[in-house]
């Protein structure tokens, strides 16, 4: 069994993922308890989707029965430079690192199907294969299966790959033997903490979503509130600055040049352009990528808050142009935004 472990480890490598653990399809208790406690406390804000799947996301056996093990895949996505560096630009947008990138959804995704056909293929066995998009805890299992430990900014910490990691899991009816686990080797640092622009990270090891600048730009609908817009700065879509900031990110190389180069169009681009988007253009600029499933009046009502912030009398025209936006939360920030750039607050 171990040879056919290490022949799996082997081809995982080769298909191109950067590292590759083992865990049991078995649902861990303390998995489940801290499941409980994160939607007891609404910590999901208005994903709803966590708790009415939250049965099935409870255990991989739970969401496919006959699952014995679970090979967990991580793709190295750092960025060759720090992302803060472009929040000193009010008057350009600032794209997390993963979206500058095709969507990984898609490309990950046809690479797990492939090592799970040399799996089906040379075993016999039975394989279903998740990149985030089903009711799968993949943080825990990726803890689980020996990849990194759980940081206190919530993502999973890789001594050699830091916090930059797309995750896939390959679940089988394999019996393979698990991985030994990580320990927490955060120690006292508090730096993903402190980074944090909204306090998303009030409590460690347990992010409040409903004050995360990730979730309140690329998951809300509607108006974003005005205390936690006025500290989101320039971030439009998603924010890099709890994962940027970690100490262990000094070991990651620069990955992802690959499989998923960046666009070079989506690194700070101009706000006044990107107000101006209607329908079609927000499509061609943002094919492929993961900005295009959150829509043009999500975006644009980010970028109209970063227009708010920019403190930049020079942006008004494009706020101004909105005031009559078929979106209501369009127009509603639109006219915020002004507000703030006329030294109106009311």
């Amino acid at each position: 069994m171990k040879d056919l472990k290490q022949a799996i480890r082997d081809k995982a490598l080769e298909t191109g993922f950067d590292a590759v653990g083992f865990c049991s399809a078995e649902g861990d208790e303390g998995d489940r308890r801290n499941l409980r406690d994160y939607l007891a406390a609404e910590r999901h804000g208005t994903m709803s989707w966590i708790a009415d799947s939250a049965q099935r996301r409870s255990s991989p056996r739970a969401l496919w029965e006959a699952a014995r093990s679970v090979v967990v895949v991580a793709t190295n996505y750092a960025p060759a430079d720090d992302p803060r560096e472009m929040l000193s630009r009010p008057r350009r947008g600032v794209i997390s690192a993963y979206a500058r990138r095709r969507d990984y959804h898609d490309v990950i995704k046809k690479r797990l199907k492939r090592l799970g056909r040399w799996m089906a293929e040379t075993t016999g066995c039975g394989i279903k294969v998740f990149v985030d998009t089903a009711p799968v805890m993949e943080k825990p299992l990726a803890v689980r299966a020996g990849l990194g430990w759980r940081g206190k900014h919530g993502v999973v910490v890789s001594r050699r790959l830091g916090s930059w990691m797309f995750l896939g899991e390959v679940f089988t009816t394999l019996e393979l033997p698990p991985d030994a686990p990580h320990g927490d080797h955060c120690g006292s640092c508090e730096r993903c903490r402190v980074a944090c622009p909204t306090d998303a990270l009030a409590d460690p090891y347990r992010v409040d979503a409903r004050r995360c600048v990730s979730y309140l730009t690329t998951e809300l609908d509607g108006p974003i509130e005005p205390a936690l817009g006025a500290r989101m700065g320039n971030r439009i879509f998603g924010c890099d600055d709890c994962l940027a900031a970690c100490p262990w990110n000094k070991f990651a190389p620069p990955g992802g040049a690959e499989w998923l180069p960046l666009i070079p169009r989506l690194e700070a681009p101009p706000l006044a352009e990107l107000a101006a988007l209607e329908e079609d253009a927000f499509g061609a600029l943002f094919a492929t990528t993961p900005v295009k499933r959150g829509g043009r009046d999500r975006l644009l009502r980010n970028v109209l808050i970063a227009i708010a912030n920019s403190a930049d009398p020079s942006l008004a025209p494009a706020a101004r142009a909105r005031l009559d936006d078929p979106s209501p939360t369009v127009r509603q920030t639109a006219a915020w935004a002004l507000q703030r750039l006329e030294g109106d607050e009311g």
